[in-house]
């Protein structure tokens, strides 16, 4: 498996993605905002996604360790990093996870939260993805997109909704994220694919995948002929020129003018 990957900050803020690979791996991780609440930890969520994303790198080395229990492994051994910190707070440091492995003739993949995996195949792209946090809180979500980003309005909107979603977050009425408890893992969106099937695979972070998913503004095919021509620099690039064009967030309501973007886009030979 050969992997090209990028990561770019939405802003001057720093970047909350991760993305990582080698010969058989493939990582994206997207944290999860914290609207400037308290989360209980003095490290930050670039720290979070930056040792958890290690972490899992080292404990999915080997090809029998299920990405399941791997992902389980991982969490354990971040949160074990900072244990003074307070781990029980609802915003301790989170994130989405998206993994693609190749094992022995197949690609496995995992899936926590909406960062997803599409795979090209011969005639058609199968979208993997977990949106399970889009029925949570709906009228909360429409009430920040009624506002114009870097408004007074749109963050006072996006921290009633962020404070509601830490409620809901890896409870069996809400939604699942990698965060403190291994037991998030365990609720991942897990699967098998042959790898005779794949032409070529891309993990995203939602910060890329939304100019196919929210803006509309590529197909799947498009984006793959973008990743074919100039890698994932030129795809982030291409939602960078959209989210230029509409900096307030009127034509495409959003948390953000624009989001952090990672990319690792996966060929074989």
């Amino acid at each position: 498996m050969r992997v090209a990957i990028d990561t770019q900050p939405g802003g001057a803020a720093p970047n909350e993605d991760w993305v990582a690979c080698t010969p058989t791996l493939a990582i994206v991780l997207d944290g999860l905002s914290t609207a400037g609440l308290d989360t209980g930890c003095r490290h930050g969520v670039p720290w979070y996604v930056a040792h958890l994303g290690s972490q899992l790198i080292a404990g999915l080395a080997g090809p029998d360790t299920s990405l399941t229990v791997g992902l389980a492994g991982a969490l354990e051994r971040v949160a074990a990093l900072h244990p003074a910190c307070d781990l029980d707070n609802p915003g301790t440091p989170s994130a989405t996870v998206a993994i693609l492995r190749e094992r022995q003739g197949f690609l496995d993949h995992l899936i926590l939260a909406d960062s997803p995996i599409v795979l090209e195949g011969a005639r058609e792209f199968t979208v993997l993805t977990d949106l399970r946090v889009d029925d949570v809180l709906p009228e909360l979500r429409t009430e920040v997109e009624r506002y114009e980003t870097h408004t007074a309005e749109h963050r006072a909107a996006l921290r009633r909704l962020v404070t509601a979603q830490r409620q809901t977050r890896n409870t069996s009425t809400g939604y699942w994220v990698a965060a403190s408890s291994a037991e998030a893992a365990a609720h991942a969106v897990v699967g098998s694919t042959p790898t005779e099937d794949v032409r070529a695979a891309a993990v995203l972070s939602d910060g890329v995948s939304r100019l196919v998913t929210e803006y509309g503004m590529a197909t799947w095919s498009e984006v793959f002929a973008t990743l074919r021509g100039g890698g994932p620099q030129d795809l982030i690039a291409a939602v960078r020129r959209v989210e230029a064009s509409d900096p307030t967030g009127r034509r495409w309501p959003r948390y953000k003018s624009s989001d952090d973007a990672s990319v690792a886009f996966c060929q074989w030979r």
